[in-house]
């Protein structure tokens, strides 16, 4: 088949690869029904972060099982499933604890923009719907697999409750679901830090009730003017850098939370500022196998349409075309037709 190959710094093909297939009784092939490209997946394009060689890439994905090993239980051929960037097996102690992203057995997806995927661990994996979906539920559901349950991580790690205040920095594709996710677990007020006018857009449909366009000093003392002083109760950090994280840390109350998701890249900190500011922090690898159930729940029924973060659409031979549109941010996020 043809997938997407990322073979060094801004070097992506759409080549000939070896079809999936069954490699442990726990495996299941999927037909993709769409995918889509990450922001993280802008780290290793940029020359950010180093690729070992040749990268079979993607790892949001939802589609119809079409294969499964003859361990696999719980989905079978024919049903349509979400499932993880993070691979579990939903059983070990951390799973049960909520955190598949930490799975002793955890792997990463990869290989996912493609129209055929290995998705290993199955069971523990994947999420199968009670019937096909309609087309138009595709990209909300395709949302759910990564940017739609890291944005709810970074809201649920931020312990954003009902009448809190919660600022989100980074208006990416993850920080927009994360004023979502903000809204739908009943925060009052929601910052939305950016300073793009078409996300600042999205970011109200989403639910925020502010924008600050500052960064730096100038936002976080643009945020304590908004909150008399105080700072947020809830910060969710989507973006990964030094600058966006202590742009985080500095909007927070004494005793509020910070949700990071952003994959840091050259983050620091100073461990005696920390000790004395008093603030919580609970981050990492979102562990969306946790939250799947209920976001297809609130797709299925309409509650929320998370699929508006795709603002650009492409056949996935026009996969190249998708990282640069990213990178150069005439795009937010690219869903890819298969």
């Amino acid at each position: 088949m043809l997938a997407t190959v990322m073979h060094g710094p801004r070097d992506v093909r759409f080549e000939q690869v070896d079809d999936p297939k069954i490699l442990k009784p726990t495996d299941a092939i999927i037909k993709l029904s769409a995918t889509c490209i990450c922001g993280s997946d802008l780290w290793p394009y940029r020359g950010l972060q180093p690729i070992d060689g040749p990268a079979h890439m993607g790892h949001e994905y939802c589609g119809v099982v079409v294969e499964v090993g003859r361990e696999v239980k719980t989905v079978r051929p024919g049903q349509f499933v979400v499932g993880s960037f993070c691979i579990s097996d939903n059983t070990c102690p951390h799973c049960r604890f909520g955190f598949q992203s930490s799975c002793e057995q955890r792997e990463f997806m990869s290989g996912a923009q493609a129209p055929y995927a290995r998705v290993p661990l199955a069971d523990g994996t994947l999420v199968a719907t009670a019937e096909l979906p309609s087309d138009d539920l595709i990209s909300d559901l395709l949302a759910a697999s990564d940017v739609l349950g890291t944005g709810w991580y970074a809201a649920d790690a931020a312990n954003v409750r009902e009448g809190s205040t919660a600022v989100v920095v980074g208006d990416g594709a993850v920080g927009l679901m994360g004023v979502l996710a903000a809204r739908q677990l009943g925060a009052e007020r929601i910052i939305a830090m950016s300073r793009h006018e078409t996300r600042q857009r999205l970011a109200r449909e989403f639910g925020a009730t502010d924008i600050v366009s500052e960064r730096g000093a100038d936002g976080v003392a643009r945020i304590k003017d908004m909150t008399r002083g105080v700072g947020a109760d809830s910060v969710l950090e989507c973006v990964g850098t030094q600058q966006s994280m202590t742009q985080a840390i500095e909007c927070t109350r004494p005793g509020g939370t910070i949700g990071y998701v952003g994959v840091p890249h050259g983050v620091t900190f100073d461990g005696q500022a920390m000790f004395f500011a008093q603030r919580r922090m609970l981050g990492g690898p979102a562990p969306v196998r946790r939250f799947l159930p209920d976001l297809i729940d609130r797709v299925l029924s309409g509650k929320i349409k998370p699929g508006k973060v795709f603002d650009l659409k492409l056949p996935l031979s026009d996969v190249a075309e998708g990282y640069r549109a990213m990178d150069e941010r005439r795009a937010i996020k690219t869903i890819l037709t298969v």
